[in-house]
């Protein structure tokens, strides 16, 4: 009986050499692992084509086969597929989304450094000025590049991957709650929605260095978008 893929792991783990500057690691041709794991070929090729298929195994033409981590690309399929079968729902990727993002801004404030800042304001700044313009697409892209320069300061591959997943099963969802709260959300004298404007708020939290402060900006911020009968983005 083959072991458990996690067992197989491990021992691949001790019989691969570590890529230099990489966090790859070479494994020995199919017939010396065969014969290390005391395994037929069919059943190690079986085992292999599994971890390849996850994303932690890929081959290189000529160069090898080699373990690695996934890319993002892995978790956004598993989300995806997960939502697709209705294992995950809408409400509960937003208020996953909600908790991690209250975290990451609440991180960030540690670490962000002055330039940072004047990026993540001009994120809002563009964000003001595309739904101005009615240039909603810009907009919804300027929200997005927002929350993702906040996950990259915090330079957290966990939160990263998780960002990136949520990210992209919400992207439509987004779009629409975007366009939702602004048909009924009042601007003020200068034309800005608050839908945009409390993002500044994460900023000045920021540039403050509070912690605690930019949790409660980020929680506001979905607060706000409940209070418009839509669901947090």
């Amino acid at each position: 009986m083959a072991e458990p893929l996690e067992a197989l792991v491990s021992r691949l783990i001790e019989l691969s050499t570590p890529e230099p500057d990489t966090t790859a690691r070479r494994l020995p041709p199919e017939r010396e692992l065969g014969e290390a794991l005391e395994m037929s070929r069919g059943a190690l090729r079986e085992q292999l084509a599994v971890l390849e298929r996850l994303g932690f195994l890929y081959r290189t033409q000529g160069r090898g086969t080699y373990l690695d981590a996934p890319g993002d690309d892995f978790v956004r399929s598993w989300f995806t597929i997960s939502r697709q079968l209705g294992h995950l729902t809408d409400q509960q990727f937003a208020r996953s989304r909600m908790l991690l993002e209250e975290t990451v801004a609440e991180a960030a404030a540690s670490l962000v450094t002055d330039e940072q800042i004047a990026l993540l304001r001009s994120d809002v700044d563009r964000m003001i000025e595309a739904t101005r313009a009615g240039d909603h697409e810009a907009a919804l892209e300027a929200d997005v590049t927002f929350h993702s320069r906040l996950n990259a300061i915090v330079d957290d591959p966990i939160f990263r991957l998780m960002h990136e997943g949520f990210s992209h099963v919400l992207r439509e969802a987004i779009r629409t709650r975007r366009l939702q709260a602004i048909a009924v959300e009042e601007p003020d004298e200068h034309g800005v929605r608050n839908t945009d404007s409390v993002h500044y708020a994460v900023v000045d939290a920021l540039v403050s260095r509070d912690p605690e402060a930019a949790r409660r900006a980020m929680h506001q911020h979905f607060v706000d978008w409940l209070r418009l009968g839509v669901d947090a983005h």
